[in-house]
C-alpha cells in the first residue's frame, strides 16, 4: 500500500512519452514525470520516490526531496495565499495548502511558519497545521530541547537574529513561535549555554 506524502521504492514498470509509470501496487500505476526520471533508469528497476497529489488529485511521483514528510515538523515560507487558506513552498511543484481553521494567525506571503504536515483524515489530501500543539506529545523539559532547535533553525533562515528575548511578552512568544514563555526562556538558556547566540535588549543572535 502506498505511504502519501512519504518515500516509497516502487518499480519502474512502463515507459511513454511524457514519464514512467511506477507499480502502486492496489493504488494502481502512478506516473513519475519526465523531469524527474534518471537517465539509466531501467523498465523493472526499483527507485525511491516521494508520492504526493498533483493538481487533479491524482498520486504523482518525484524524485525531489521535500523539507518535509507527513509527520514531521518543519519552518516553510508561504508563497501565496487565496480565500482558503495559504499555501507553503515545501520544495515540490505544487505548494503545501494550510487552510484558515488550521492556522494561528493569518499567513502572509513571504513569511515563515513552524507547520506539521498531515494527511487530511476526511479528504485525505496532505496539508499543513500551524497548530502544532496537539503533535507534540514531549515533557517540559523535552520540549525545551526540541524548541531550541527548532529555534536555531529559525535564527539561520532569519539572518541570525530573532527581537523576541527574555523580557518579551508571551503573548508575543506564543503568537510568534506557538510555545509558552518557560519553554522559550528554557530553549534561549540552552543555546546560550551552547555558545550558539548571544543575547541583548533587541532580542537574541547567533554567534
Amino acid at each position: 500500500m502506498i505511504k502519501l506524502g512519504d518515500y516509497n521504492t516502487l518499480k519502474a514498470v512502463k515507459r511513454v512519452d511524457f514519464g514512467v509509470y511506477l507499480d502502486g501496487g492496489d493504488d494502481g500505476e502512478i506516473l513519475l514525470p519526465n523531469r524527474y526520471v534518471p537517465e539509466d533508469l531501467a523498465i523493472g528497476q526499483q527507485l525511491e520516490v516521494f508520492i504526493y497529489l498533483d493538481q487533479d488529485e491524482k498520486l504523482v511521483a518525484t524524485t525531489l526531496r521535500p523539507l518535509a514528510k507527513v509527520g514531521e515538523f518543519a519552518w516553510l515560507e508561504c508563497a501565496w495565499t487565496n480565500e482558503y487558506g495559504a499555501f507553503l513552498n515545501w520544495g515540490l511543484m505544487k505548494d503545501l495548502f494550510c487552510p484558515f481553521r488550521e492556522q494561528k494567525q493569518r499567513m502572509q506571503k513571504g513569511q515563515r511558519y513552524y507547520v506539521y504536515v498531515m494527511e487530511d483524515e476526511k479528504t485525505h489530501r496532505l496539508m499543513a497545521t500551524a497548530k502544532v500543539e496537539r503533535y507534540q506529545n514531549h515533557s517540559g523539559y523535552e520540549r525545551a530541547l526540541d524548541f531550541s532547535d527548532e529555534l536555531l533553525r529559525y535564527l539561520q533562515a532569519h539572518g541570525g537574529h530573532c527581537p523576541l528575548g527574555d523580557k518579551s511578552p508571551a503573548e508575543a512568544i506564543a503568537q510568534q513561535f506557538g510555545v509558552s514563555k518557560k519553554v522559550y526562556k528554557k530553549a534561549v538558556g540552552d543555546l546560550y549555554r551552547r555558545r550558539l547566540i548571544t543575547i541583548s535588549d533587541e532580542g537574541i543572535a547567533l554567534v
